[in-house]
């Protein structure tokens, strides 16, 4: 192998193909990337596999000799991303890789190619989603997905694919964000469902390429006239230019959720979500994680409060728009942050039943029977 190529081409590619190599892996070469020379000589592929996520990428190479290799991938990463900018120069000798960039030179000691397994094949293509408001749900929803992997569903991103609609969702059973999108099926009358694992789906969107569209695989067999999950497979893919990502899905049902949302509320508040936001963090300085910050509604204001008695305390209040009873409601800070950061307009809408009942988050207005396309349920907590 030996080829030259551009630094950032390479740098994003290399990056694509390492963020989900694990850190401590069974097995050594699971820690590895493989570069390989396409037959032409123009290109170079790079993939990485550790039995649950795979992850593929091409960049345009001047190729003098082909090849292949398998080097340890973050370390790889970590190289080229702090070489100067310019072209990389990459040349195998034996069991040693050597890379050269500018006045920089790196030797990386080579991996057994022949003890890395096969990457999995793609799905069958369902349909495609424009890559900009995907990752943008991604954002949005993947932050109320847990974190703790005693309940693998509460892990996991679920994709409900209906005629044109995609809806993304997560929950953690103390808060659910929910967002839809339109994407292009290739059956209009596609009626399927797949649980991501969230982390993974955020890794991917990370690396998407704007203003383009995503290819989405989904394991399926035929059924009548429609399709459904293809049992003992389960596996989606992502397709976005040069990258293509695959990944097993959780083995689960998910939630119930549109039961979770309340249809009707007796009060509502229009608030600028920057001041808000900016507010939140203040006042929580004197709170921890699991700490309420209260909010005190009434028309024209809300205060912020957190600690009390002879811990330390803030207030801060600020302009909002109220219509209903004064309401004191309380949330964990971190909580009500998430739920303001998925807000993609100025304004966020927060919409409330009772003090002890959850709350919903809204971007536009909420009218009864037409939900807006992004939404965030938050349970409260209970202070005297």
């Amino acid at each position: 192998m030996k080829l030259r190529v551009d630094r950032d081409a390479f740098a994003e590619a290399v990056a694509w193909t390492a963020r989900a190599l694990p850190t401590r892996p069974a097995v050594p070469v699971l820690a590895g990337t493989r570069m390989e020379v396409a037959a032409d000589g123009t290109s170079l592929h790079l993939s990485g596999f550790d039995y649950e996520v795979s992850t593929r990428a091409s960049v345009e190479v001047l190729s003098e000799e082909g090849g292949a290799a398998l080097v340890p991938g973050r370390l790889l990463a970590e190289i080229v991303r702090n070489l100067p900018p310019g072209s990389v120069f990459i040349d195998s000798d034996g069991t040693k890789l050597l890379i050269t960039g500018g006045a920089a030179r790196f030797t990386l000691i080579t991996m057994p190619l022949e003890d890395y397994p096969s990457l999995p094949g793609m799905p069958g293509r369902i349909g495609s989603v424009p890559a900009d408001p995907f990752a943008a749900a991604v954002r949005q929803v993947c932050p109320a997905a847990s974190r703790d992997d005693t309940l693998p569903m509460l892990t996991g991103a679920y994709l409900d694919f209906s005629g044109d609609t995609l809806s993304v969702v997560a929950t953690d059973r103390y808060r659910i964000a929910v967002r839809e999108l339109w994407w292009s099926p290739e059956d209009p009358g596609v009626d399927l469902a797949a649980l991501v694992p969230a982390r993974t789906l955020q890794d991917t969107v990370k690396g998407m390429i704007g203003r383009s569209n995503v290819d989405v695989a989904l394991s399926t067999v035929s059924v009548g006239e429609g399709v459904a999950l293809s049992p003992g497979e389960g596996m989606i893919g992502f397709e976005n230019g040069e990258r293509r990502t695959t990944t097993r899905l959780i083995d689960s049902d998910f939630v119930k959720y549109e039961s979770w949302f309340p249809r009707e509320f007796g009060a509502r508040a229009e608030v600028a979500v920057a001041p808000l936001s900016e507010a939140v963090k203040r006042v929580a300085l004197v709170a921890d994680r699991n700490t309420p910050l209260r909010l005190a509604f009434t028309p024209g204001e809300v205060v912020l409060e957190a600690g009390s008695g002879e811990d330390a305390q803030a207030v801060e209040a600020i302009e909002v728009g109220y219509e209903g009873d004064p309401l004191r409601i309380a949330f964990r800070p971190d909580y009500l942050l998430d739920g303001l950061s998925g807000v993609e307009t100025d304004t966020a809408y927060l919409n409330f039943t009772e003090p002890t009942k959850p709350a919903v988050f809204t971007d536009v207005p909420a009218k009864e029977g037409d939900a807006p396309a992004f939404r965030y349920l938050v349970q409260p907590l209970r202070v005297p």
